[in-house]
C-alpha cells in the first residue's frame, strides 16, 4: 500500500510515534510518504520505500504568520496525485487534519478519493483543542476523518467528553522496537556519568510546564539526601532555565547533569536506575514506555495514559500529580534494595515488550486497510 504520513519532526512523542510507524510499514513492504516542514529527527535513512518530501512556506510580507496549513495542503495534493498515495495518515488533528481534509476536497475535484486517518496524541485535543479558537476546527477535523485513533484509552474518553464526536475512535496504544533494545547489552559506560555507589536518575521530556520539571528536581533533591544519587536530565525546553536555577538554589548542581536534546536515549538509559515522569498529564507515556524498555523502574503520576503503561507496585509507582513527597519516598524504596530494584526493572521489560511494534503494527494496517474499502463510501 501507498501511504502519506503528515507529522511533526521534533523530538516531541507524536513525531517519534508517526516516524517510527512509517519505518516499520516500509520494513514491511509498505511505499511510505513522510510529508513534513522538514526531516523528522528520528529518519536517519531513506530507502527505496521511505519518501520525504517537505513542505515550503514561501515568506510573503503580506502574511504576519505564514499560512502552513495551505502549503501543507497542496503540498499533499501534489503528492497524492504524482505517487498514486492510497492513504493519508495524519497525526494531530490540527493543524494536520484540518489541512488533509482541504486535499480530499481538492482532490475530489478532480475525481480522486483519498481516505485519511487521524491519529490523536494529546496536546491537540487537550490543550490546543480545547482552546475556544481552536475547538470548532478540532471537531471538525475530526468528524470529517475516515477512521480517527487516539493513544490511549484515557485520551479516548476526554476527547469524547470534550468534543461533539460522531466518529467512533479506534484505541492503538504507541509501541516500541524491541529489536533495538538488547537486554543482554552491557557497554553502557556508566562510570562516566557517575561513581560506582551512586545511582542514576533521569528525565527525559521537552521541558514544558506540563512536565512538572521543578517536581524532577526536588524528587531527586530527596532521593540524594538518602542516599548517593545523580540525576541526568535530558531534553531542551522553555523551563529547563527555571531547572538550572533550582539546582543551584538547593545545593545539587554538581549532581545533575543537562545533556540537552540527545540521539543516544537507549544509551542513557541503559545505565539508569530509576526514570521519573512526574507530569501533568500524559497522553499515554512514551518516554516511560522507552524506559521500561531498558530495564529501568518508573515513579510517575497517574495521570492520563501513564496508569495504562507503568503498572503501580509492578513496574513503578504511581503517584497523585505533584505528590512529591510520595515519589520521593517510593523512589528511595526502590534505589535502597538492589533485589527489590532488580525485581522492578525485569518487571519493566517485560511489560514493555507488551507493547513490542509488531503486535501494534497490525492494528494501523487493519485500520489503513478499513479505511481503503469505505473511500468512496465516506468521500460523497
Amino acid at each position: 500500500m501507498k501511504i502519506a504520513i503528515v507529522c511533526y519532526p521534533t523530538f516531541g512523542g507524536s513525531g517519534v510515534v508517526a516516524t517510527e510507524l512509517g519505518i516499520a510499514l516500509a520494513e514491511r513492504g509498505h511505499e511510505v510518504h513522510f510529508v513534513t516542514y522538514k526531516q523528522p529527527v528520528r529518519l536517519e535513512l531513506l530507502n527505496s520505500n521511505i519518501h520525504f518530501h517537505e513542505v515550503h512556506v514561501p515568506d510573503y510580507p503580506l502574511f504576519r504568520y505564514q499560512p502552513y496549513e495551505l502549503a501543507l495542503s497542496s503540498k499533499l495534493v501534489d503528492t497524492i496525485k504524482l505517487y498514486g498515495i492510497e492513504v493519508l495518515h495524519v497525526h494531530y488533528a490540527i493543524p494536520h487534519a484540518y489541512a488533509g481534509y482541504m486535499a480530499k476536497k481538492m482532490l475530489k475535484e478532480e475525481g480522486i478519493y483519498i481516505p485519511m486517518i487521524t491519529t490523536l496524541h494529546g496536546t491537540d485535543i487537550t490543550l490546543v483543542g480545547n482552546h475556544p479558537f481552536y475547538k470548532s476546527a478540532v471537531t471538525f477535523s475530526i468528524n470529517k476523518s475516515d477512521v480517527v485513533t487516539s493513544v490511549s484509552a484515557d485520551l479516548k474518553q476526554k476527547t469524547l467528553d470534550i468534543f461533539d464526536v460522531e466518529n467512533d475512535i479506534t484505541v492503538i496504544p504507541n509501541f516500541i522496537d524491541t529489536t533495538k533494545y538488547s537486554p543482554g547489552y552491557t557497554d553502557c559506560q556508566r562510570s562516566l556519568m557517575a561513581n560506582e555507589d551512586e545511582r542514576i536518575v533521569t528525565h527525559i521530556s521537552n521541558f514544558r510546564k506540563v512536565k512538572r520539571i521543578p517536581d524532577v528536581v526536588k524528587i531527586f533533591d530527596q532521593i540524594q539526601k538518602n542516599l548517593p544519587a545523580k540525576l541526568i536530565m535530558v531534553g531542551e525546553g522553555p523551563e529547563k532555565k527555571n531547572a538550572e536555577a533550582l539546582c543551584e538554589e538547593l545545593g545539587l548542581a554538581d549532581k545533575v547533569v543537562f545533556l540537552g536534546n540527545s540521539n543516544e536515549i537507549d544509551r542513557i538509559l541503559c545505565f539508569s536506575d530509576l526514570f521519573l515522569l512526574p507530569s501533568e498529564s500524559e497522553s499515554f507515556g512514551l518516554a516511560a514506555l522507552e524506559a521500561m524498555i531498558n530495564k529501568v523502574a518508573v515513579i510517575s503520576s497517574n495521570t492520563g495514559g501513564i496508569p495504562e503503561v507503568n503498572q503501580n507496585g509492578v513496574t513503578g509507582f504511581l503517584s497523585d500529580v505533584g505528590d512529591v513527597a510520595d515519589m520521593a519516598k517510593n523512589a528511595i524504596y526502590l534505589l535502597k534494595d538492589d533485589n527489590i530494584l532488580e525485581t522492578f526493572k525485569k518487571n519493566a521489560r517485560k511489560a514493555a515488550e507488551n507493547f513490542d511494534i509488531l503486535n501494534i503494527l497490525p492494528l494501523y494496517e487493519e485500520v489503513y486497510e478499513q479505511a481503503y474499502k469505505s473511500r468512496f463510501k465516506n468521500s460523497y
